[in-house]
């Protein structure tokens, strides 16, 4: 707990209603969807701007650790306070301000939950691109912290592509905004991508301007199966080789599919090896045809099943399968380690090898799911933490993998973060001088190392 005359200031900036620090109340806040928990000294509740800078001037003073937090759906430990502190818990700063599609924006509160923009929009035929798999519960100040992707991002891009300005109060409570609300802006350094996929290591996130997109005319989805896994990725490097870009394109393994299954009963192939989960959108006539080039594609590399959508419910009941797959595997072990290593498309059969014979000389059983046309790999590992040799593989495993991944041209992570889950491994894709540039820009903004301190800086 904090001192009484630091928490007497701090309940004066938001009333007692919005200050807990109870153990039985503020345990819900120790812990995300990563393995590691740290129970914070008290859980603030801001309002307004004005609150955040006040608070934040207050643990500077004090030098207070701040550890910003939106829906706790992390899978890297993003969230955790670990060195206890304060957390800064923006659900009640969940309003949306504008919706503006005339000049293709969104005005939002760092609380505002994915989804609930997405709603905002569609009475407009808009929608706002970025869609991770947490997106009915993570928030907008999450998602850009983080930089969020999600499957249409293969097409679309990931979260530092939509954001037109930000607001955002550093660390000695000082308050700035960078941006417009102008779809072209060139004026001075671009923040935006300094601050988008920070973490919450160099400021807080306030509101943000988003830029929307008008929804396609056309959507056209399929689901392909293969009794090779080499041919469901091979598939994948030729549709992206022949220049169509998908919307998504979604690959699972047998493993995967057979757990989908078991848990769901949807009817899934249990022989196939692999299998596409493929959309694309656009106008009709283009549809058509990238379509009859994909079917065309995937024929050449061995596919055994094509079904394709005839309305919007079978697309639906396609995509079922995909985002049911996270909830599946929490029922197979006491905990379950996601990663997503990122490699080149061309890289992609290779890097699925790879993590097969890694798991396997450890005796492991690895999931694998992808986001398999921007290379973005998800290997899923079910475990239980607290059995030491069990967990001593794991971690070995993954280590390996993300070796793997470096050599092969690819990076650590290409949606979920650094946080705690990767921040040793930060060597394998950075030198040292980088990596003194990135804690001199945090000894800039942050010279007390008060905001979430511990993490990848």
């Amino acid at each position: 707990m904090l001192e009484t005359q630091i928490k007497n200031e701090l309940i004066k900036i938001v009333g007692k209603d919005r200050y807990l620090d109870r153990q039985e109340e503020i345990f819900c806040y120790a812990y995300d969807a990563f393995l590691v928990e740290s129970l914070p000294d008290a859980v603030i509740f801001p309002e307004t701007t004005h609150e955040v800078s006040k608070i934040l001037q207050a643990a500077s003073r004090h030098k207070i650790p701040v550890t910003g937090r939106g829906a706790g759906t992390s899978l890297c430990g993003a969230s955790v306070p670990i060195r206890q502190g304060i957390v800064l818990c923006f659900s009640k700063m969940d309003k949306i301000i504008e919706v503006n599609t005339r000049d293709r924006h969104i005005i939002v509160q760092p609380g505002v939950v994915n989804a609930d923009v997405q709603k905002a929009l569609l009475p407009f035929r808009f929608f706002y691109p970025p869609d991770p798999g947490s997106m009915n519960t993570s928030t907008i100040g999450g998602n850009i912290a983080m930089n969020a992707g999600g499957p249409r991002c293969l097409k679309y891009g990931v979260t530092a592509d939509y954001i037109l300005g930000m607001e955002v109060v550093l660390a000695s409570g000082k308050i700035i905004r960078f941006g417009s609300k102008n779809i072209k802006d060139v004026t001075g350094y671009k923040l935006s991508s300094l601050f988008c996929g920070s973490e919450g290591t160099l400021g807080v996130i306030t509101e943000a301007t988003l830029k929307v997109m008008p929804i396609p005319e056309a959507v056209k989805t399929l689901m392909v199966t293969f009794d090779n896994l080499d041919n469901t990725a091979k598939a994948v490097t030729d549709i992206i080789g022949s220049g169509i870009i998908p919307v998504a394109m979604e690959l699972m393994d047998k493993l995967t599919l057979n757990a989908i299954e078991d848990s769901a009963n949807l009817g899934l192939d249990r022989k196939a090896e692999g299998s596409l989960l493929i959309e694309i959108d656009g106008v009709m006539e283009a549809c058509e045809k990238e379509m009859k080039k994909i079917i065309e594609k995937v024929k050449k590399n061995g596919a055994v099943n094509i079904q394709t959508a005839a309305s919007e419910l079978e697309r639906e009941s396609l995509w079922t399968a995909r985002r049911s797959a996270y909830g599946v595997f929490a029922k197979l072990a006491p905990d379950i380690i996601t990663e997503d290593v990122t490699v080149p498309v061309s890289k992609v059969p290779l890097m699925i090898r790879q993590i097969m014979e890694i798991a396997d000389r450890y005796g492991l059983k690895a999931y694998i799911l992808a986001h398999a046309g921007d290379g973005n790999m998800h290997p899923m590992i079910p475990t239980d933490k607290e059995n030491k040799d069990d967990w001593e593989k794991v971690e070995k495993a993954f280590s390996e993998i993300f070796q793997a991944a470096a050599k092969l041209g690819g990076t650590l992570s290409g949606e979920h973060g650094i946080g705690l889950a990767k921040a040793p491994y930060l060597p394998f894709v950075m030198n040292k001088d980088t990596m003194d540039f990135i804690k001199t820009i945090k000894q800039a903004v942050d010279p007390d190392l008060i905001l979430n301190p511990g993490k990848f800086v």
